[in-house]
């Protein structure tokens, strides 16, 4: 066998490989979308990953939820909750950023270790202070809880990672920029901003995906079905007391998802360039 015969075979079976492993990792997605269309009966009773007739009830009735509330409703809520928090993180993060990595003031080593060390404390140990100090402030059953954290760049995470993002830009180009008349604002406005587009569009995903799919944290502060998002509206389908309908459950679950879906695979080049130029690992 000569050479060329044993690396065209190599490269068919590496091909051969990645495709089974990407099969496996998509299988639970591919399983959803067929168990849709499945009854109750058919999805606990059978193994077929392909069901026996395409039924549309579970979308129908899934997308009509309660019936006074549907998933209009829902969708509009997750949407009044996601974007502002989004944009806020946006507007917010990179403040503070060009501030750690292009400014110098007292305390600033200090600061930063403290933001950095707010990383390593779990979200539970913070939940009842915070619970308190949002019931004090009167900001129960609203989205505010999600919306002025944002405003107030309560998110180290994507300050670390703008931070590292900006240690890369020479600091020559900013000389150069306060040589031309730039001051320290415009530099951040029409040099920076710009530059950090991969940085920004990677935060964006985050945020908006770990926002989208947050259980927990809705839980907590929404106690009013009107304002329910997404992530509690599904939990409504799940009745301890009498038989779930799981095919409307799974049904709104995969709609739920598109957006997802459809954002990582429009923004995908900028996700990668921007995790690349950061350093980061998701």
């Amino acid at each position: 066998m000569n050479k060329n015969k044993k690396t065209k075979i190599r490269h068919i079976l590496y091909h051969v490989l990645i495709t089974l492993f990407g099969l496996i990792m998509i299988y639970p997605l591919i399983w959803l979308f067929f168990a849709t269309f499945k009854t109750n009966k058919e999805i606990f009773g059978s193994i077929s990953l392909f069901p026996e007739n395409y039924d549309l009830s579970g979308y129908i009735n899934g997308w009509h939820s309660t019936g006074q509330y549907t998933f209009v409703d829902y969708f509009r809520n997750t949407f009044l909750l996601v974007v502002p928090t989004v944009i806020f993180t946006l507007i917010s993060c990179p403040i503070v950023a060009y501030g750690f990595a292009r400014f110098e003031f007292p305390g600033k080593k200090v600061f930063f270790s403290i933001m950095i060390s707010t990383l390593m404390l779990p979200n539970t140990v913070i939940i009842i202070p915070r619970y308190i100090l949002f019931r004090d402030l009167g900001w129960l059953d609203s989205y505010l809880p999600f919306w002025v954290p944002a405003l107030f760049a309560c998110f180290p995470f994507f300050i670390f990672m703008m931070v590292q993002f900006l240690r890369g830009i020479p600091k020559e180009l900013d000389e150069a920029a306060f040589l031309d008349g730039c001051n320290s604002l415009m530099l951040f406005l029409r040099i920076h901003i710009p530059l950090l587009k991969p940085a920004l569009i990677s935060a964006s995903i985050f945020q908006f995906i770990w926002t989208w799919n947050d259980f927990f944290n809705p839980l907590i502060y929404i106690s009013s079905v009107k304002k329910y998002p997404l992530s509690l509206a599904l939990r409504l389908g799940l009745d301890v007391a009498a038989v779930s309908n799981w095919n409307e459950i799974l049904a709104m679950a995969l709609v739920s998802i598109i957006p997802l879906v459809l954002l990582f695979f429009f923004m995908q080049k900028y996700f990668v360039e921007g995790i690349i130029t950061t350093g980061l690992k998701t």
